[in-house]
C-alpha cells in the first residue's frame, strides 16, 4: 500500500474518532508523557499544535511553560517546505490561524529558535510503524527539520494506538522518530542513548 492511500484511510479513520474519545486518548497520552524520563530531562521541546482531531497538545503546551520548560512550535514555510521553531510564552495569547488553518505565533509573537537548541521533539503523523517510520501529511516538513537537530535531541511520535501500523513505505529521505507514545504503549524505535 502506497503512503497517499494510507495517509487518507488513516486521517479519516482518525476524522471519524467522537471528540469524546480525542480528548480522553489525548489526555491518556500527554499524562503518560509527563511520567517520561525524556520529558522531565527536557528543557526546550518543540511541539506541534493539534490540528482537527490530532493527538490534543494544548495540555502539553501550557503545562510545560507552567513549570517552566522553553516550548517552541513549528511554523510551515510552503515555498521551502521548511519548519522554523519559533518559542512561544503564552498559548491563549500567541497563537492564531495560519497556514492550513493551525495555530501558528502571531507576527509580533515570532521568536525564532535554532534547532539544536531542542532537546525533545513532539511529531505528530497519520500512521507510525514500530520502527519509528511515519506517514505524515504529504510535505515531508519533519523529516526535513529532523536532520537539523543536535545528534542527543530526541523525538517522539504521538499517536493514537490505531494508528500503528507494522510497517509503512519509506524513501531513503524518511527519518524514524525514536519513540513513539499512545494511549496503550510506549515504543522504543531505536537505542539513543539518554
Amino acid at each position: 500500500m502506497n503512503k497517499a492511500v494510507l495517509r487518507k484511510q488513516y486521517l479519516e479513520k482518525r476524522s471519524n474518532l467522537p471528540i469524546s474519545e480525542v480528548e480522553e486518548k489525548s489526555n491518556n497520552i500527554i499524562n503518560n508523557l509527563f511520567d517520561l524520563d525524556i520529558y522531565k530531562n527536557s528543557s526546550f521541546i518543540m511541539s506541534y499544535v493539534a490540528f482537527r482531531k490530532e493527538v490534543q497538545t494544548e495540555n502539553l503546551i501550557k503545562h510545560s511553560l507552567n513549570i517552566q520548560k522553553r516550548i517552541g512550535v513549528p511554523i510551515t514555510v510552503p515555498e521551502t517546505k521548511k519548519l522554523i521553531v519559533s518559542e512561544i510564552n503564552d498559548y491563549d495569547v500567541e497563537l492564531s490561524p495560519g497556514h492550513f488553518n493551525i495555530l501558528t505565533p502571531k507576527k509580533e509573537y515570532i521568536r525564532e529558535t535554532p534547532p539544536t537548541l531542542i532537546d525533545l521533539v513532539v511529531v505528530p503523523g497519520a500512521v507510525f510503524d514500530k520502527n519509528g517510520y511515519r506517514v505524515g501529511y504529504g510535505g515531508g516538513y519533519y523529516d526535513r527539520f529532523l536532520k537539523t537537530l543536535n545528534e542527543k535531541a530526541i523525538s517522539i511520535g504521538l499517536a493514537y494506538d490505531f494508528q500503528l501500523v507494522d510497517s509503512v513505505p519509506r524513501s531513503k529521505y524518511d527519518l524514524p522518530v525514536d519513540y513513539i507514545l499512545t494511549e496503550k504503549q510506549f515504543i522504543s524505535c531505536k537505542t539513543k542513548k539518554i
